[in-house]
């Protein structure tokens, strides 16, 4: 997952979305931030994976943790990033399963 959202070449801008323009830190590089504010972009990779012939897919919630959020003082938002990662993989393979 990390290796893909990095191939997309993301600026601050696309990692803030509108919802955290205005942020007070940095936040590029939280790839699991995108589950908020690029579902599309993580959308794609799940269903890349998926596409190639993938039986699973992973969440992308490597870092929604407090401990990690903590360095963008995010760590409120660990549970909405976890619900909001799980959503996208599963409305992914459900997709999937249906064709």
């Amino acid at each position: 997952m990390g290796t893909m959202v990095q191939s997309r070449e993301l600026t601050e801008a696309d990692f803030r979305g509108e919802r955290f323009a205005d942020w007070e830190r940095d936040v590029k590089g939280n790839n699991d931030l995108l589950s908020i504010t690029r579902p599309d972009v993580i959308r794609d990779i799940h269903n890349a994976f998926l596409d190639a012939g993938a039986d699973v897919i992973e969440t992308n919630t490597f870092n929604s943790n407090a401990p990690s959020m903590a360095d963008y003082g995010m760590e409120s938002l660990v549970p909405e990033l976890n619900a909001a990662s799980a959503r996208l993989a599963r409305e992914c393979a459900d997709a999937v399963a249906a064709k």
